[in-house]
């Protein structure tokens, strides 16, 4: 019976041992093989986006904007502005070849010295006419012929100088002036080009150069007509910039055109940026908020937000698992403040505006930046446990 006995337990603790063996490789297994996990970075928030009645995206464009170009016909001589020059309205910023043109204007002003003489004598010659006429030395028909003398001389200068003007406009035909204070945007000829307005002759060039009021740019945006009824002129808007990016702007609905496209099924709203910000240029893609009121500073300043699902509670505190290379650090979170819930409508691309559902919730936090990632619904992870990262 004893040998038999030992025999057993033998047995036994080799099987626990095999057990034991066993389940360490497992753990061992567990802890060192990547976990498959899913990540969301950490992102910039906007207070604003609580307030939110509607999303759109659009295009910045400057309400004054012109094409420049001359009336006249010809090559151009010279160019005195390139992309990005400040002009000021009525500047002569080019000018065509004009020559013959100075030669006209010179030989009507030349005519009209020539006819401004011979008035200064006919006038004189009726003042002699009258006091002769009055004395009785000379006849009332040879009087008669002075005055008709000073009538045509009076004529001829009045032509003459409608000549002159003539060639003055003709002359002033070959400038090309800023017509308001604005920017040169593009420039599309160069000195030598014809210049041929209104005419889409091979090898001649219409407008000279484009140029943009950079006070008055504004946000156009379709919104879709089932939407339209949430907005009015003045709403408060919140305007943000790709080129711009982790900035908002303060705007306000200046018009919205008073038509459908029937094609997209949306109207075009303008918004107006309150202040005009030396950054912000013609044709940047835009993102537009409108809220239901006007923001305060605070309002307008960003956070630094996490997902609520990324976010664990833990012997009383919250925690959040952030992705470090291959690895996770289980990070203490340091909140800011209550979360912000966005609930907005949104844009497809910059077509209409149309409802979305809500994003999720946020969590302001302090100690994270924004493009950290951080893994949602982490369950049992543990810190500096090996991850995988799957797509949702």
């Amino acid at each position: 019976m004893s040998v038999r006995w030992v025999t057993g337990i033998s047995r036994f603790w080799k099987a626990g041992l095999l057990l034991v063996v066993v389940l360490a490789v497992a753990l061992w297994w567990w802890a060192t093989s990547p976990q498959p996990v899913q990540t969301t970075p950490v992102v910039q928030a906007f207070p604003s986006q609580t307030l939110s009645v509607l999303n759109a995206s659009g295009y910045v464009v400057a309400q004054r904007k012109a094409a420049l170009s001359s009336k006249a016909t010809g090559r151009l001589e010279w160019l005195g502005v390139a992309e990005g020059s400040t002009v000021k309205a009525g500047e002569v910023i080019a000018r065509l070849e004009r020559r013959d043109v100075l030669a006209q204007l010179e030989q009507a002003s030349a005519q009209v010295g020539v006819a401004q003489a011979e008035f200064v004598d006919a006038e004189h010659n009726f003042k002699r006419s009258e006091q002769l006429l009055v004395q009785k030395f000379i006849s009332t028909s040879a009087h008669d012929a002075s005055l008709s003398r000073l009538n045509k001389a009076r004529a001829g200068l009045a032509a003459a100088q409608a000549s002159e003007r003539v060639a003055q406009a003709n002359l002033a035909q070959t400038e090309i002036r800023a017509p308001f204070d604005a920017v040169v945007l593009t420039k599309n000829a160069n000195v030598g080009d014809n210049i041929t307005p209104f005419s889409s002759a091979a090898d001649s060039k219409g407008a000279v150069v484009t140029v943009a009021d950079m006070s008055t740019l504004e946000v156009e945006a379709d919104v879709s007509e089932s939407s339209i009824g949430r907005l009015k002129i003045g709403q408060p808007a919140e305007i943000g910039l790709d080129a711009i990016p982790g900035e908002r702007f303060a705007g306000a609905i200046a018009r919205m055109v008073p038509t459908i496209d029937r094609a997209k099924a949306t109207r075009l709203v303008k918004i107006r940026f309150l202040n005009i910000d030396p950054r912000i240029l013609p044709d940047m893609s835009a993102k537009v908020v409108f809220l239901e009121r006007q923001l305060s500073e605070s309002e307008r300043k960003p956070l630094i937000a996490v997902s609520r699902q990324a976010v664990v509670e833990s012997a009383g505190r919250q925690w959040i698992f952030v992705v470090d290379g291959d690895r996770v650090r289980k990070t203490a979170l340091t909140p800011l403040a209550e979360p912000t819930q966005p609930n907005a409508a949104s844009t497809a691309g910059s077509s209409a505006a149309q409802a979305s559902s809500p994003a999720g919730d946020l969590v302001p936090v302090a100690n994270l930046k924004p493009g950290q990632r951080v893994v949602i619904r982490p369950g049992a992870l543990q810190d500096g446990q090996r991850i995988k990262i799957v797509s949702q």
